[in-house]
């Protein structure tokens, strides 16, 4: 007996010897994302402060007063050595991130209290890029695979396709499939019903299947054009569902240009992208740009064939001067839903909501550079949100921002930053009779305030 399981350990060594494959390179990186600071509305309901933005737009018109939230990103880097063979780089990654409904979070709030410290996951994935070698790569897993943003308005425009599914590339073509799921909220396109099988009532994930395409051709004067498509399907419910789903479906067509130049100090650019979306696709609302997102209202079939969403986003950076860099950019966004309706129409759940919107925003960050580590930023922004046939929600707002930069850079991209932040805007009467943004909803005043100190980083 000694005998054969000396022979089998003998055998079990030599086996794991011959197949191990030797790591190399092993690296762990920890990352981090943020914003977090203090701040009140000297103006507002018990000095409260309350974001300033129209409602249904996010961040865009300028995120100077943001609620607080972090990202924790823990990545495992390493290439294994085969005999022979090229390495290839492997990522495995995964985000935490923390953030509060109420607002400040750090040492206040708890996950436990009412609206209070919440974490989520958005991203667990592996990744392997130069497979032996060539140019292939692919991932699978949950990410945040999104690419040019506005950075002033956090608006990850044209190809965020931040979900769970995985993807091939080879060289500048990728190949995506994205299986979003979630339940049901507001006018967040259904998901998520009952099905009773044999006497028993069980829950059912209607999944949509998205299939992404993208191409990126680029020049040698270091131009380059994207070219984005996408197919979207979402099957339908049995008879033997509680709700009655038709197969539906949607498809996405982009092009964005990108062209670097030369100013006096590097990083220039200018970015400049157009986006169609049809059916299911038509994605995109308060500030988010999913196309899987679903905006407005379905027919009375339940379908969404003549729904549509049209984007156009200019951005631009110009380093002038070792003195002073801005920073641009516009969005204009069209969309309607499924629903004939150019007001308000019922959604599958029962609630009403609007099925037509246009959003319009401008906006400037001029930077200067009073030394290497402390810089005045400026931000001017010009909103207009218009829901279904009603007037136009509009705003006007300013922000001004000394800021201390510890790592002493005349660079629009130097992080951390730690901000002295005084924002005004001003809002129309449509805007302040209606509660178009969180603040007017406790205030409903023509003038909205900010004041506080906060910090910016990435550091990685």
């Amino acid at each position: 007996m000694k005998r054969s399981f000396a022979l089998f350990l003998i055998s079990f060594v030599s086996i794991m010897t011959y197949s191990q494959v030797v790591i190399t390179n092993t690296n762990f990186s920890m990352g981090t994302t943020g914003r977090i600071g203090v701040g009140l509305s000297p103006n507002g309901e018990g000095n409260q402060w309350k974001p300033l933005n129209l409602s249904g737009q996010g961040s865009l018109g300028g995120r100077m007063e943001q609620v607080d939230y972090v990202d924790i990103l823990p990545a495992i880097h390493f290439s294994p050595k085969l005999t022979g063979k090229d390495g290839t780089n492997i990522t495995f990654q995964m985000r935490l991130g923390m953030y509060s409904a109420n607002g400040q979070f750090v040492g206040n709030v708890s996950s436990r209290s009412d609206n209070g410290l919440t974490f989520i996951l958005p991203e667990t994935y592996i990744e392997a890029r130069n497979i032996l070698g060539s140019r292939w790569s692919a991932w699978a897993g949950s990410r945040f695979r999104r690419y040019d943003d506005i950075h002033i308005s956090d608006y990850f425009y044209f190809d965020d396709h931040s979900s769970q599914g995985f993807g091939v590339s080879h060289k500048n073509t990728e190949l995506t499939m994205l299986m979003p799921a979630s339940s049901n909220s507001g006018s967040i396109f259904p998901y998520n019903y009952e099905v009773t099988v044999a006497g028993a009532t069980n829950p059912v994930i209607r999944q949509r299947m998205v299939w992404i395409g993208e191409h990126t051709i680029n020049f040698k004067n270091n131009n380059s054009v994207k070219l984005l498509g996408e197919f979207h399907y979402a099957s339908a419910s049995s008879e033997k569902a509680s709700v009655d789903y038709a197969a539906d479906k949607g498809w996405v067509a982009g092009v964005k240009y990108n062209n670097p130049f030369k100013t006096k100090l590097p990083g220039s650019f200018n970015q400049l992208s157009l986006r169609y979306g049809s059916g299911i696709a038509n994605g995109g609302d308060n500030g988010n740009t999913f196309t899987w997102a679903t905006y407005g209202a379905p027919n009375a079939e339940g379908k969404y064939n003549s729904a549509y969403s049209f984007t156009m986003v200019e951005h631009f950076l110009l380093n002038i001067s070792k003195k002073f860099s801005i920073n641009g950019y516009g969005v204009f966004t069209k969309s309607k839903g499924g629903s004939s309706s150019l007001n308000k129409d019922i959604n599958f759940d029962g609630s009403e909501l609007y099925n037509q919107k246009t959003d319009f925003v401008v906006g400037m960050r001029n930077l200067y550079y009073v030394t290497n580590w402390f810089h005045i930023l400026q931000e001017l922004h010009y909103a207009v949100r218009k829901d279904g046939d009603n007037p136009e929600a509009s705003m006007w707002k300013f922000s001004l921002a000394p800021t201390i930069v510890p790592l002493g850079q005349r660079d629009p991209w130097s992080r951390p930053h730690i901000r002295l932040v005084y924002t005004v805007a001003r809002y129309n009467d449509y805007a302040r009779d209606n509660n178009y943004s969180p603040f007017l909803q406790i205030n409903q005043k023509r003038w909205g305030t900010y004041i506080g100190v906060k910090t910016e980083w990435w550091l990685f």
